[in-house]
Parts: structure tokens; sequence; C-alpha cells
């Protein structure tokens, strides 16, 4: 679908991937409300490419469906999901002190992947009833998963089953909104240059880097937005979910 003209709604839209996503659909020419828990960010943002700014918390009902309301009543019924927002935490299931919190784990869960799902029956239900572009298409979701869904490093329980939950999420979305003229999909990026991850020592981000096979750089957010907007932009994609991570695959630590 051609993006210009049309209503796109991000979320994690104030930082990281889903700011430069949030930019790239501007640019496209779309209207794009940024949904964000840190309204700082969220703001200035808006500002800088011309959206709008939305308070939400996406693992709560309400919240997103409030949020997804106002975001609609402003920009018209969004035809673009993006689901930026998500959480990081690296805990071992038995540490030093015992089990791990069973509140850590869910968590993780219900950030990452609840409020994935949470956000997209909301938009799917909005978009369900609008009038079909070509071929009948609606509009389409693109949800963030992760290399850690299939190669999960030790410490990472929580966030590779959030994100593996993403991978097992999409082709069973993409087959029962297929119905509506939805699409969805998901990308699974590797190792990139977000604002938890520009925090860590020079040093230790060259490390990482060298474990790319090619090329050896971390992503940049420009390019998860690059691969967003293709995905977008060709209506063949559906029910997929992509790896972008210059063929990493992380090792057990």
């Amino acid at each position: 679908m051609d993006i210009k003209g049309h209503a796109a709604i991000v979320t994690g839209g104030g930082s990281g991937l889903g700011a430069a996503t949030a930019e790239m659909l501007a640019g496209a020419g779309a209207k794009v409300a940024l949904l964000d828990m840190n309204m700082d960010t969220a703001n200035a943002h808006a500002a800088k490419i011309g959206g709008i700014a939305v308070k939400c918390d996406v693992a709560d009902s309400a919240s997103a469906e409030d949020a997804i309301k106002e975001a609609n009543g402003k920009n018209g019924t969004a035809r673009i999901l993006i689901n930026c927002a998500g959480i990081g935490v690296a805990k071992r299931i038995v540490g030093r002190d015992g089990p791990m919190p069973l509140g850590d784990y869910e968590r993780v869960i219900k950030i990452n992947l609840i409020g994935s799902f949470n956000t997209l029956r909301l938009f799917a239900a909005a978009l369900s009833t609008a009038e079909p572009m070509e071929e009948g298409e609606r509009g389409v979701a693109i949800n963030t998963a992760s290399v850690a869904a299939y190669d999960g490093q030790i410490g990472q329980a929580a966030y590779a089953s959030s994100k593996g939950g993403i991978v097992a999420l999409t082709l069973p979305a993409a087959r029962e909104l297929a119905q509506f003229g939805i699409r969805v999909c998901a990308i699974a990026p590797g190792i990139f240059l977000t604002p938890m991850l520009l925090g860590l020592p020079d040093e230790v981000q060259k490390s990482l880097a060298a474990s790319v096979p090619f090329p050896q750089l971390l992503g940049k957010p420009e390019q998860y937005a690059q691969l967003a907007r293709q995905i977008i932009e060709n209506r063949y994609l559906n029910g997929e979910v992509i790896r972008l991570d210059g063929a990493l695959r992380m090792a057990p630590k």
C-alpha cells in the first residue's frame, strides 16, 4: 500500500526503533501518532516530525483503547500499526539469590507480548470496517520480534519467551485478519543501536558488532524503518517474520 495520506500508529514511537519508524512514515506522507509512556520524548519527537503524541500503556486494555481511539479521532482510522514498545530484562531463571521473581517474568511478557496483541486487536477492530483499498487491502500491522526468539541467550528466558510469542502470533493473526484485508508481519532485529545499547561502553559496542558476520556493525534504527516501509509497500508480504541481523546467530552467552 502507498503510505502517503494514511494514518499510522507507532507504539514506543518516542525513541529507538519506534522513533526512526515514525520519522520514516512522516517523511513518506503519513499522519503519524506516537504512542508512548514517556511523554517528554514522545512530544519532542512528534513535534520534530509533525506527528501527534498520545500517552499509552500498551499492556493495559483501557489505556490502549483510549489511546487508539484518540489517535484515530485526530488522524483518521489508522491503516498502519507498528509495534515497537517493549522492554529487555536480563535475569537468570535461577540466580545467586534464588529463582527469578515471577513478577519479573510476567512484566516482560505483559509488555512485549500481551502489549503487542492488545494494540493489534484494537487496531484491527477499528480498521475492519474501513473502506477497502486496492485489491481489497485495508492495512498492515508489523510487530517487533527479536533474534532472541530463535537463539535466546542465558539470562534471556523472559525476553526470548516474549519475542517467541510474537513469532508464533504472526501467522495465525495474518490468517484470521485476512478476511478484513489486513496483513500481519513481524521483524526480528539483531543487535541494534537503541538507547539501551548506546549506554554501553564503546569497547562493549565494538565487541557486539564484531559478533555479526557481515556487515560487522550494529544495526541502525533507520534500517529497521526501511524494512518496515518495504513490508508496508509490498502487498504480497503477509504472515512472515523477517530477521534483520547481518546473519547473526547468538551464542549461549
